[in-house]
Formats: structure tokens, sequence, C-alpha cells
């Protein structure tokens, strides 16, 4: 009969089995292995010091490129804008910094910028149409009729405009009297607020976009206030250009994209997507140019740009001259 001690012998060999097999793999195996992951590790590590070398190379090249831009945008613009009148209107998340360099750009280029107007978010509130509705029928011009079909925002883009914008130059920096209660009705009722004279009407309008993209069930139809504001605006004056950057204002949700996705409104206002870049700002000031003669763009490098900047004006040839 198989006593005790022959099963704790027995049980004690299979264990002893067990760790001669786990010590002689681990052995056999650890060589390889190690030397594989440390092959791979050196790898990386030279990868990621390369990538940096670029990264950083790339960022010396992009700071040296815009201050060089920087330095001659004075000179490039100088005169584009000469005896325009623009007026600055700020969406709520829209960039106080983007906005302070396109008006210093604007300002070289030769315009007068008569004001802002800065929208807050209760003006995009969707359960604010309502009241944005009420105060457009009630604001308006006697003469002014809205189409059967308009929105609340449309009303009111084209309320605004006819309280900022003017398409009859010698009109520019004088106040519609017909609209003088416009800005203050939709400022005491907390849609917007004002910063200089912009009721002394412009010719030109900019739209600083909000830098981040609408989200959620109501996304579309905050973006869709917007564009309407903007598309008001436009044909109320000389031209708009609406500006954004593209990372956040090109992509689904961003009042760029839904612009350049509106089959009406973006075949007569521009957009530019790099006001963060120094020769987007010119190309802002490029683009207004563009618009006094009747024309229109997509400028940038986000999703729906279609150059980076507006075709340069040919310059109309002189008489030729006859020589001896």
């Amino acid at each position: 009969m198989i006593d005790f001690r022959y099963h704790l012998v027995s049980i004690v060999a299979i264990f002893l089995a067990l760790a001669v097999g786990i010590v002689m793999g681990t052995t056999l195996l650890q060589s390889p292995a190690i030397e594989s992951a440390r092959r791979t590790s050196d790898q990386m590590t030279k990868d990621n010091s390369s990538l940096r070398a670029e990264i950083d190379a790339l960022r010396g090249r992009e700071a040296g490129n815009d201050s060089f831009v920087t330095a001659l945008t004075a000179q490039r613009v100088a005169g584009e804008l000469t005896g325009q009148h623009v007026v600055l209107i700020e969406a709520p998340g829209s960039s106080t910094t983007y906005r302070e360099a396109a008006q210093q750009v604007l300002t070289q280029a030769g315009a007068l910028v008569t004001g802002r107007v800065a929208l807050s978010e209760k003006f995009v509130d969707p359960k604010q149409s309502g009241v944005v509705d009420g105060l457009a029928n009630t604001l308006k011009p006697a003469d002014m009729t809205f189409p059967t079909a308009a929105t609340a925002y449309q009303k009111a883009g084209a309320v605004l405009a006819a309280a900022v914008m003017t398409n009859d130059p010698a009109q520019a920096s004088t106040a519609n009297p017909a609209t003088a209660a416009v800005l203050s009705g939709f400022e005491e009722g907390g849609f917007l607020s004002v910063e200089g004279d912009p009721n002394k009407r412009a010719t030109l309008a900019v739209m600083f976009a909000p830098e981040k993209p609408f989200e959620g069930e109501n996304a579309e139809t905050q973006a869709d206030a917007l564009v309407s504001l903007v598309g008001g605006l436009d044909a109320g004056g000389k031209g708009s250009v609406l500006t954004a950057s593209a990372p956040t204002a090109a992509v689904s949700g961003g009042v760029i994209n839904a612009l350049r996705d509106d089959g009406e409104v973006n075949k007569r206002v521009s957009t530019v997507d790099t006001p963060d870049m120094p020769a987007g700002r010119i190309v802002i000031v490029d683009a207004l140019r563009e618009q006094l003669s009747g024309r229109y763009g997509h400028y940038g490098i986000g999703t729906g740009a279609s150059s980076f900047q507006p075709t340069a004006p040919t310059a109309t040839p002189s008489p030729t001259q006859s020589g001896s």
C-alpha cells in the first residue's frame, strides 16, 4: 500500500520539475527577448528624437515665416481698403486675439473700423429665436418687408444690416435714421453689445466665427443662425467676410463649414480660415478687396477652401509707347 510519504515525495518531485522547467525556459528565452526589446526601444528613441528635431525645425521655419510676413504686412496691404468703412462682428466664442490682430491689419490697409458688435450666447440660443423674431419685426424700418419664408435670423440679419451697413459710399459713417433703435433694442434684450460707433454705417463687414464647433442637437441651427446673419450683412453692404481658424471652424459643427455648405450664402460671402496666421490676416484684406469688385471666394487650408488666397488682381497694362 502506498503510504503518505510516497505521495509527499511525488508531489515535491512534480513541483521541482516544474520549477526547473520554468528556470530553464526563462534562461533560454531571456537573452533573445531582452535583446529584441532593447532594439525596439532604441529604435523608438531614435525615431522620437528625429521627429522632435523635425517638429522643432518646422516650428522654427513657421516662426521665421510669420515674423517675415508680419514685418512686411503694412507695406503689402497699404491702400487696399482706403476709403472703406468696416464693421466687426464677434460671434460668441470667437477669438479676441485674432480679432485684434485682424483689426490692426485692416487699419494698415486704410480702412476705417466704425465699431464692433459682439453677439451673446443668447443670440444663437434656439429657445430665443421667437424673441429674436419679435425684435426684428418690431425694430425694422417701416418700408422693410421680409420674404414669407424668412427665418428669425434672416430677419434679424436684414434689420441689423440696415443699422450697420450701407452699399452707398456717400452714406458711410452716417447713421440710418430709420434704424435708430435697432442696436439698443437688441442690446437691451441681452442679444449683443457694442463698442465704438457701429451705427455709423460701414460698407464692409468682417464676422469672427466661434473658435469651437457647435455641438449637440442644436448645433446646425446655431451655425445657421450666424450664417444667416452674415448673409444679411453682406446683402446690406458691399461685401462681407467670415473668418475663424480651420482646425475648429472648418469642421462639422463649425460656422465656416456651415457657410461653405450653404448653397446660397456661399456664393456671396467670402470665408478665410487662417486668421491665426499673419498671412491669413492679409488674406482677409484681399478677400474684402475682392468683395468690392463683386467677387467672392473661400480661402485657407480647411475643408472647402478653394485656395490659400485670392488671385492677385490683374494690373491694367499701360499703353505701349513707341521709342526712337
